[in-house]
């Protein structure tokens, strides 16, 4: 781990990512790709020093009050978290501030600040959403080593849908040849059902390679599914996207169980309700805006 001054914080779209790489180890992950720059190695955390300086400097510049988001390229909740403490005070800034929160995790670390979660979605809009992609819980502890597995992370969700947080999940990668069968897309929309999530994001039955994660996801497939980095290479070569072929099977049935369900299942509409900050709640009052 180490710690490093920034300029922003906030893209355009006012996300935020307080880390730069993972511990998780999850073997498909685009993050560790090279088109990101990342010039340390992706276990070595780097922090932003000064990440909660720069939110509360640009929350309070802010007009309108809108939806903040975490978690699209490093997981707001890696174990480093517990000892720092940076997402939670963010969170605190958020709340104080009136402001939304989206936030993306694998971790069930995020029900440790379930109380200011609650205290944002009271004032403002709070949307959780957790990544499941594989029900077989020793499959998931070899795709994703170090983080919580898929039977925690639907635990989680239950629990914070109970607290009337709205959830959603997001259903990738599917990995070809290793999880895409129904077996696992009924187990894990079972998973979906029971905690009664808000929605599920899914962008197609595959999983994306280029430079700097595909040569880490073949090592991994060499360490435990050996003969299998073959089959991908003659299947896809060097293909950027690498689609199952049980993917227009597997679609049917996560489209229609979600009609059966009343699970949202349109990405434009799912994308849109993280965005939408409530109303009645945007405009800062003069007090804040001083």
């Amino acid at each position: 781990m180490h710690y490093k001054k920034v300029k922003g914080i906030l893209s355009a779209h006012n996300g935020m990512n307080i880390f730069r790489g993972c511990s998780h180890g999850c073997i498909y992950c685009d993050s560790r790709s090279k088109c990101y720059q990342m010039n340390h190695d992706f276990e070595d955390i780097e922090v932003k020093e000064n990440a909660l300086v720069l939110l509360e400097k640009a929350l309070m510049s802010k007009r309108n009050k809108c939806m903040i988001s975490t978690g699209a390229m490093t997981d707001p909740y890696i174990p480093l978290e517990k000892e720092i403490e940076y997402t939670r005070k963010s969170l605190e800034i958020i709340d104080r501030y009136g402001f939304g929160i989206s936030i993306l995790t694998k971790s069930n670390l995020i029900l440790r600040d379930l109380d200011l979660l609650t205290s944002i979605n009271k004032k403002a809009k709070c949307v959780v959403q957790m990544t499941l992609t594989t029900y077989d819980e020793d499959l998931c502890k070899i795709l994703e080593p170090n983080v919580s597995t898929t039977k925690e992370r639907f635990e989680t969700l239950k629990i914070i849908n109970e607290h009337g947080i709205p959830t959603i999940v997001w259903l990738c990668p599917i990995l070809p040849f290793i999880n895409d069968n129904e077996e696992n897309l009924y187990g894990i929309l079972d998973y979906c059902i029971k905690a009664k999530v808000y929605g599920i994001i899914c962008f197609g039955f595959d999983v994306t390679l280029r430079e700097g994660n595909r040569e880490y996801f073949y090592q991994k497939l060499d360490e435990h599914f050996p003969d299998l980095k073959e089959k991908y290479i003659k299947t896809y070569q060097d293909s950027y996207v690498l689609t199952s072929p049980n993917s227009k099977r597997l679609m049917e049935i996560l489209k229609s169980e979600c009609a059966k369900n009343n699970i949202i299942q349109d990405n434009n509409k799912l994308f849109s309700y993280l965005q939408k900050f409530p109303k009645k709640y945007g405009q800062l009052s003069l007090f804040e805006m001083i």
